[in-house]
């Protein structure tokens, strides 16, 4: 029998926009929403703000030619306008999709060709990479918005009528963002969105993932699977006995991506509703981040395992007073007990740090923990409120019902996704329809329960699927191969995640085209550096080899590369 979550919440059927704001023009709490720490004064959306800004981008987008179900593509690093524009996506009926800021090209048209985005915004840092993709995947330049530095303070953003620089702000046949708010402040404030008319059917955002296996899919999250997640969350956060009085100085510091599902889902709906003030960063910076923590008495912390590892190992975070923190939670990738329990010792001791446990499939969080349970553990959870788990053979024929003996993991739940866009195989091979109608996501993760009943932690051992996690990120190895088979002096490829100095990161093993050949694997990795964003770079090392282990059907025996980089890494860590 599959484990129930030991708790259940009611789930209300309404637009993303409509639970963060309870409606589209009643009053709201005098709260402040986003935060600008280097301008803290003048730089700043309260609550009311927020969604007046978010109806001016809809009204904006709407007069701009975006249709109900229309994508709406945002590449840009965090500032405190993108929640607004998210949102605003949103509220014209659209689709938002988020792309890394640090993408190629290439990358970037592959999403805007996949998601057929109709409109494109950008940084304007990032504007020479935009035009570029554009052109390839077929966006016209006036379909192209610039979210530019010369944009005003966010209080000016919003209360003008005209915000600068409008018209004058166009580049290269690309508009400005400040375009889509020209003369329409005043119908703004009286303006409601239009309710989806199936919530659960509705979707909300593409979150682009490489699932179990290949290229990055857009991943379908609904209006009613998002405000599921959110629900969740907040509900166990309300268990806490002294929830109230926490949310009184609750103070959060975002400089976890919000183009990526796990930033975006806490950063763009649940503090907000929950009303959590939040300071955004635009990027992440580990001295700034301890400043900010110090200056700003910040309450909680969302993190990955680098930034994690960070503030156990550098000798610089017992500079800054970071007393005001409560609460330090890691997601997105596994953490090591022995660096966990390092930085419990930074606090005192005076909270667990807790790993939770979720993939982009379900919208974002699916594992959590009860705050009551003070047990040290190195388990990710328990299931969601109205989720339930299951562990299955590695065939997906028996399930699995003894504490301690490992299965794939499967999870479902109202968070689970609607599916691939547009991609119905692949979504058939990740979500299986029980005899009873229940849709159930295998995750391709190895885990075990350590006790089988409800309330049981969920230990997650080892990946059945491929995916390298660099610092969060999803690398699909098929996608690294792939480019590498176009070297002219690569006959073929195989590309594996290790683990160097506590991080994941990919490392090719490469077959010569002319075993004569003399190029090395540091031009190999130079060749391959400007064709994907960083975080996909062949840190780990290219290794030559007579040739790839694979089985008859021609797939990779990736077990086989694994041990053998086993014994090579800690040669390749002493050259680093």
């Amino acid at each position: 029998m599959p484990l129930k979550s030991r708790w259940a919440v009611d789930v209300p059927r309404c637009s993303l926009q409509q639970w963060i704001f309870d409606s589209p023009c009643g009053p709201l709490p005098d709260r402040r929403a986003y935060i600008d720490p280097e301008q803290p004064d003048t730089n700043y959306l309260d609550l009311s703000s927020y969604r007046l800004l978010a109806k001016r981008v809809a009204l904006g987008l709407q007069q701009a030619g975006l249709k109900e179900g229309d994508r709406v593509l945002l590449f840009s690093g965090n500032n405190i306008f993108f929640p607004s524009i998210f949102l605003g996506i949103l509220m014209a009926g659209g689709i938002f999709t988020g792309a890394n800021p640090s993408f190629v090209a290439r990358e970037l048209a592959y999403q805007l060709r996949d998601s057929e985005a109709s409109f494109l915004v950008t940084a304007q840092g990032s504007l020479e990479t935009a035009f570029q993709a554009a052109k390839e995947a077929g966006l016209p330049r006036d379909r192209i918005f610039v979210l530019g530095g010369d944009t005003p303070a966010a209080q000016e953003v919003v209360l003008s009528s005209n915000p600068g620089p409008g018209l004058k702000g166009r580049v290269a046949g690309a508009r400005h963002w400040t375009e889509l708010l020209q003369g329409n402040a005043k119908e703004a404030e009286s303006w409601s969105w239009k309710e989806p008319k199936d919530p659960q059917t509705t979707t909300c955002c593409l979150n682009y993932s490489s699932g179990t296996t290949g290229v990055p899919k857009g991943v379908e999250i609904s209006h009613y699977c998002y405000v599921a997640n959110g629900v969740q969350v907040i509900h166990l956060n309300n268990l806490n006995p002294d929830w109230e009085e926490r949310q009184k100085r609750a103070r959060a510091l975002c400089f976890l991506p919000l183009y990526h599902a796990y930033g975006q889902t806490y950063f763009v709906a649940n503090m907000p509703r929950a009303g959590i003030p939040i300071y955004i960063m635009p990027s992440f910076d580990f001295v700034k981040m301890l400043e900010y923590v110090q200056r700003y008495r910040i309450t909680s912390l969302t993190c990955v395992p680098p930034i994690v590892v960070a503030l156990a190992k550098s000798p610089l975070t017992k500079k800054y007073d970071l007393s005001s923190v409560e609460g330090l939670g890691s997601g997105a990738a596994p953490l090591a007990k022995e660096v966990s329990d390092e930085a419990e010792k930074l606090f005192n001791g005076k909270f667990r740090l807790r790993q939770g446990w979720g993939m982009t499939e379900t919208t974002c969080t699916c594992m959590s923990w009860d705050p009551l349970n003070k047990e040290p553990s190195s388990g990710v959870g328990e299931m969601m409120p109205n989720c339930s788990g299951k562990l299955m053979s590695l065939d997906g024929k028996v399930e699995i019902t003894k504490a301690g003996e490992r299965g794939e993991f499967w999870v479902t739940g109202p968070n689970l996704m609607r599916g691939y866009w547009r991609k119905p195989e692949a979504t058939a091979e990740t979500v299986v329809v029980d005899a009873d109608g229940t849709r159930w996501l295998k995750t391709g993760d190895i885990a075990y329960f350590d006790a089988y009943k409800p309330g049981g932690i969920v230990h997650i051992v080892d990946r059945l699927k491929e995916l390298i996690k660099v610092k969060g990120n999803q690398v699909a190895p098929a996608e690294l191969e792939g480019l590498l088979l176009e070297h002219p002096e690569v006959a073929d490829a195989a590309v594996i995640g290790v683990t160097i100095n506590g991080e994941e990161v990919p490392r090719a093993y490469i077959v010569r085209q002319n075993p004569k050949s003399k190029i090395t694997g540091q031009e190999i990795a130079g060749w391959m550096a400007g064709k994907v964003t960083r975080y996909k770079q062949l840190k780990g090392g290219v290794v030559f080899t007579d040739n790839i282990p694979k089985n008859p059907s021609g797939k990779i025996l990736r077990r086989q590369l694994r041990d053998r980089a086993d014994k090579e890494v800690g040669e390749f860590k002493s050259k680093l």
